[in-house]
């Protein structure tokens, strides 16, 4: 019997967590059928509420994060290194922003969206809720604004976005008190935390375009959502939108004892992150504070390429695709593959 443990079980550890993945989107779509699915509206209408504010409707921005082989930020790029191509064709760049702009740093609203489904331990939680303190004093130097979600059987928001240190400790105090659910509703919680993003964060401040992101700290195993990955990609990129994913131990450590690297979870397969121009981390057992440092790094020195479409496509209605090249041998991240313009 011993042999065959020794032998065989890093197999079925593997083939474990493949059919857990499976029986979790297998889940989500039994539970929860098409119909009831969110209106697939990106922006609020016309009569609601909204502190959006469009000042120049026709440039379409991009954010586009340069990391070198090594995965090392690179900060030191001008606007000629970069060439901008909408639906193949080059145009050009009409304006080029970077972290900071006369001494000013980038204006950012950040989204935090906890899993306490059940599979995240007491530990865990007073981990992250460190760790995001830690993001926050990250930035700052920069005009910031914070919210705290959490999700699991139901999306709660703790906090709605605010600048008042005091209301967000708060809000991390109250995260170990949450009640836990059997479900695990990602991706309507990264739905919820947009459509807050498009209605309360300006998309300018002072004359900088505001940096939003949602920050997911989950086990990566969506189960029971309402709004389809297809449509939170959808909104996310309309609302100029990254997604990053910090994917906790509690998943990954099941292989660590047979050395393997991590699979793919079926939040990571579903494109969420990539089309997003987010990225994908999976936590250690280590120090998870250093960690969201580089996360706040990260969504904070991000460069902003904008450009006017010719003015036959401004109003076509249709979709178009933006593609940034830059300096051989970075790799580029840009926050989304295009825009749909409005309807005429």
């Amino acid at each position: 019997m011993s042999r065959f443990s020794n032998s065989r079980a890093p197999i079925f550890i593997v083939l474990t967590v493949i059919l857990m993945a499976c029986a979790a989107i297998r889940s989500r779509g039994q539970d929860n059928p098409p119909a009831k699915e969110r209106p697939r509206r990106v922006m609020p209408a016309e009569n609601e509420p909204q502190d959006v504010v469009k000042i120049d409707t026709d440039l379409v921005a991009v954010d586009i994060v340069a990391t070198d082989p090594k995965g090392r930020l690179v900060r030191n790029l001008k606007r000629e290194d970069f060439k901008l191509f909408e639906d193949g064709v080059e145009e050009p760049i009409a304006s080029f922003n970077v972290e900071k702009i006369a001494g000013t740093p980038r204006p950012v609203a950040i989204v935090f969206a906890l899993d306490l489904s059940g599979s995240m331990t007491a530990e865990e939680i007073d981990r992250v809720a460190d760790a995001m303190r830690e993001f926050s004093r990250q930035l700052a130097e920069h005009p910031a604004v914070f919210s705290v979600m959490t999700f699991g059987m139901h999306v709660k928001t703790l906090q709605a976005l605010t600048s008042d240190r005091d209301k967000l400790e708060r809000a991390f105090g109250r995260l170990g008190h949450e009640p836990n659910g059997l479900s695990t509703h990602a991706y309507d919680a990264v739905d919820d935390a947009v459509r807050m993003l498009a209605r309360h964060a300006p998309l300018t401040r002072e004359h900088q375009l505001v940096k939003r992101a949602v920050v997911v700290i989950t086990d990566g195993f969506p189960v029971g959502d309402v709004v389809s990955p297809e449509t939170v990609i959808e909104r996310a990129n309309a609302a100029d939108t990254s997604v990053y994913v910090v994917t906790m131990p509690s998943y990954s450590q099941v292989l660590t004892s047979v050395k393997l690297t991590p699979l793919p979870t079926p939040l990571d397969v579903s494109g969420l992150v990539e089309k997003t121009g987010g990225r994908s981390i999976y936590a250690n057992t280590g120090d998870l504070g250093a960690l969201f440092r580089a996360i706040a790094e990260e969504v904070s020195s991000a460069y902003v390429l904008g450009f006017y479409p010719r003015p036959e496509k401004r109003k076509d209605g249709k979709f178009h695709t933006i593609r940034i090249e830059g300096p051989q041998g970075l790799i580029l991240r840009q926050s989304r593959p295009g825009y749909e313009a409005r309807k005429q």
